[in-house]
Order: structure tokens, then sequence, then C-alpha cells
């Protein structure tokens, strides 16, 4: 089959890494259902808030601090682009679901564990605020972190896991690592060859 000019086959789906991403986003998937349905069911977050975890003062004035609220986030990861209506709330949710198949599909091609780990980091995480927003409306946001008056995004497990998969990305991508180190060895030894022969 061809989409595009692009032969699709089981390969185009499942690759060496996709049982180990699969098995990551799986678990980040349900980590976040299970604590998201603890805050909301069994803690009862809602009557609750704010819960004060933490604060560390740094003299007479500074404050760091961290607490649990309860914030739905109609918006993708740390609300950004929010949008009330049900048109929004689609687009949104056909979005991060692209997302998801795009990040299977690269799975698939990748070669080194720590990017599988990664990527199925994102993948769970997205598929876990995607759950929210079909079945609420909107992603439950618990963890809130600020300095003085100074109020940071309010977060969940799922955009944990996702900040995370991007952070061992960018880490990968700085230093990289198996396939890859050994495939930029390789490129640059070509070059310097390539270079050498006065090509």
């Amino acid at each position: 089959m061809k989409i595009a000019g692009y032969t699709l086959n089981k390969e185009t789906f499942w690759g060496p890494l996709s049982y180990i991403g699969s098995l990551v986003a799986l678990f980040g998937f349900l980590s976040d259902r299970v604590h998201k349905w603890w805050m909301l069911d069994v803690y009862n977050i809602a009557q609750r808030a704010p819960v004060d975890v933490l604060q560390l003062r740094f003299g007479e004035t500074n404050v760091l601090g961290f607490n649990l609220l309860m914030a739905w986030n109609k918006g993708v990861s740390y609300g950004l682009f929010a949008s009330d209506g049900m048109t929004g709330r689609v687009i949104l949710i056909l979005f991060a679901l692209a997302l998801v198949v795009g990040l299977g599909i690269w799975l698939a091609r990748l070669t080194t564990p720590l990017m599988g780990i990664a990527v199925g980091l994102v993948i769970g995480g997205a598929v876990g605020n995607v759950y929210d927003r079909v079945f609420f409306g909107a992603v439950a946001d618990f963890f809130h972190v600020y300095w003085n008056s100074y109020n940071w995004y309010i977060f969940n497990i799922a955009d944990v896991w996702i900040v995370l998969g991007v952070m061992i990305m960018v880490y990968d991508a700085f230093f990289p690592q198996g396939e890859t180190k050994k495939s930029l060895q390789e490129n640059e030894e070509g070059l310097e060859t390539k270079g050498k022969n006065g090509e």
C-alpha cells in the first residue's frame, strides 16, 4: 500500500524497538490515569486545594513553593493554545492523535533503546492527556510550582513524561548513542576520505 509515494507495510509501524517503546508508553499512560483517578476520586483534590507540599524560604521575602491544585486545562501541555469550543477541542484531539501516530512510525525506525524509551514516554503522556480531553473535555492538572508571586505552569504526570522524553531526545541529539553514533562517525570518516582524495 502506498500513500504519497511511500510504501506502507508492517515495518512502517513496528520495528525492533517498538516493543520497548510500547511498554514505556503503556506505563506512562497507566501511571497518569491512576494518579488522576486517585487525585480526583479518592483524594478529592477539588475540595482540598490548594494543598501546600513544600515551601523553601530564601531570606525574609523570597519563597519557592510547590502545592497541589485542581485545574482543568483546555489547551495542550502547560495550557498552551487553550480553546473553550468543541471545534478547538476536536482539533487538539486530532492533532495529538496525529502526533502519536507519527511518533509510532518514528519509533519503528529507531535503533537505540534510549530513544525508544524517550519516544515511548512522549506517546504515553500524549495519550494520557488525550484520554482526559475525550472523556472530560479538558486535561486535569494538579502540580503547581511558584516563586513568590510568580506562578509557573500547572501540570500533571503526563506532562512530566512528555518533558522527560523530550529532554532525553535533546540529550541524544548532543550525545548520540549506539547505531546513531556509529552512523555519524561513518559519515564523518567518509567526508574526511573525500577531502583527502580531493573530491
